[in-house]
């Protein structure tokens, strides 16, 4: 078949996860791609600055990657030829105690189980049939919604994940076990009490065991480099600093693929769409916000639990119950004063984030979406509530509030981070129900951002299943 000349075959606005990965699909199938990024950098969210002093390196958004070593996308792909190191912490994930204790997840589903006492056994029933059907659950969970081809052990899956948090957590007897989860599931960004709040926990934990929650040398923005100097080595182009806000801004093609989400899509392309189209879209739903802190530290955090010290994550807020509560607050527009902190410890496993020494911190809590309360002092109170004297080695700080994140990308709209809520109505139905959801109502406009199924996270689906749907289009492949 031969496609009628154009400029290019195929357009990508934005230069996330999920806009690189599309871009890399679809030029590895034969077309000219072009990449459009509105920063004067690529990444997105994979991003990393001196926010605080010289040669202390912050990941601007996210940090940790539990779905990145094990994305079926790029795992096809040959990044660690294009500068990509993956760096493995001890523990992947800890949560600490008042009583100095903590909880911790790891690579090993045995020593993670044997930490939990009483809930040893618990803890293997649960998490072992995931585990093992991880390499047939992950094509499902990770793309649209379809006709199963491992029905039952989706089914199994599906017992426990679509339960809230609240529910499942009655399968654990230990403060521990259940404090765990409760950090797990807080990952989902939504009250605890909703509807598959424990899928989120299942997904990550069985990841963790299977590929670990890896770290990236150098920060983020080594993850946006290798997908980029991949990309342009097969043929792609990329131009930065043109901010899209019209269809005439862009070269002719065949396909144009937005890894933006619906609220940007309406106010560039929302006159080519259908009324049907525009008006679910309208109805998409944003998620609670978040706000966060970069530290510059003169010495490693002082954890008083040792399973803390050797985590790349820790997660911050004591008991399920406490979570839950931190969790229930955004939902209502109020704002936790004990809230669930998500921190990040790079510079203990990689040496090139700080001056030999020194270290950096990195933490967000969830807030409602929009605000404008300055969270430090709070996030700060909880951190030196698990880690006293870690306020006395701060050097310097720099924060980002829902408008900071948003100004720095506007896909953080209202500061949510995950293109959309992720509850049960917009799950696998973002950020409309059709039989495509990567298509627009318009010929040859697709939608490829985390605001398409799987949704957040660093894996990249969201762009290969939109490109692979573009494909099919422009060559009829079937």
């Amino acid at each position: 078949m031969v496609l009628e000349k154009r400029d290019y075959d195929a357009v990508v606005v934005g230069s996330g996860p999920n806009g690189l990965a599309a871009a890399i699909l679809l030029q590895q199938n034969g077309l000219r791609v072009l990449v459009i990024e509105a920063k004067d950098t690529i990444g997105g969210g994979l991003r990393t600055a001196e926010l605080t002093l010289p040669g202390f390196k912050h990941d601007i958004c996210s940090a940790i990657y539990p779905l990145a070593a094990g994305s079926p996308f790029f795992k096809t792909l040959p990044l660690d030829r294009f500068g990509l190191e993956w760096i493995y912490p001890e523990i992947d994930a800890a949560h600490p105690f008042d009583n100095g204790t903590a909880a911790s997840l790891s690579r090993s589903i045995e020593e993670t189980a044997n930490r939990l006492g009483a809930d040893r056994q618990n803890y293997l029933d649960l998490m072992r049939p995931v585990t093992k059907n991880w390499p047939y659950l992950a094509p499902e969970l990770l793309g649209p919604l379809g006709f199963p081809k491992h029905p039952l052990k989706l089914a199994k899956f599906g017992l426990s994940a679509i339960q809230p948090a609240t529910w499942l957590q009655r399968k654990f007897e230990t403060v521990e076990a259940k404090g765990l989860f409760a950090g797990m599931a807080a990952h989902a960004i939504q009250p605890l009490s909703n509807i598959a709040t424990s899928s989120i926990a299942l997904v990550l934990m069985a990841n963790a065991h299977l590929n670990g929650w890896v770290i990236p040398k150098g920060g983020s923005q080594s993850i946006a480099s290798a997908l980029s100097n991949y990309f342009i080595s097969l043929g792609g182009v990329i131009e930065t600093g043109t901010y899209v806000r019209s269809l005439q801004q862009l070269p002719s093609s065949h396909a144009v693929l937005f890894d933006i989400t619906p609220k940007q899509l309406l106010q560039i392309a929302g006159h080519k769409f259908s009324s049907l189209y525009k008006w679910q879209l309208n109805r998409f739903r944003y998620g609670d916000g978040v706000f966060k802190v970069d530290w510059a530290l003169d010495a490693p955090i002082p954890f008083s639990a040792q399973g803390c010290r050797k985590a790349g994550t820790v997660h911050i807020g004591g008991t399920f119950e406490e979570i839950a509560a931190s969790e229930r607050a955004p939902f209502k527009r109020q704002h936790s004063e004990r809230p669930y902190v998500l921190l990040a410890q790079q510079s203990l496993f990689d040496s090139t984030r700080a001056p030999t020494g020194k270290h950096t911190g990195w933490a967000y809590c969830h807030v409602p979406n929009g605000s404008k309360k300055d969270m430090t002092t709070i996030i700060e109170n909880q951190v030196e509530r698990f880690a006293p004297g870690f306020k006395e080695r701060i050097l310097a700080r720099h924060t980002f509030d829902t408008a900071q994140m948003e100004e720095h990308n506007p896909n953080y709209i209202g500061g949510d981070i995950n293109g959309g809520v992720l509850d049960i109505t917009q799950l696998f139905t973002r950020p409309v129900l059709r039989a495509s959801p990567y298509k627009t109502s318009a010929k040859g406009l697709y939608i490829c951002s985390s605001s398409t199924p799987p949704g957040g996270g660093v894996h990249g689906m969201c762009g290969y299943h939109a490109a692979r749907r573009a494909l099919k289009d422009i060559w009829n492949i079937r």
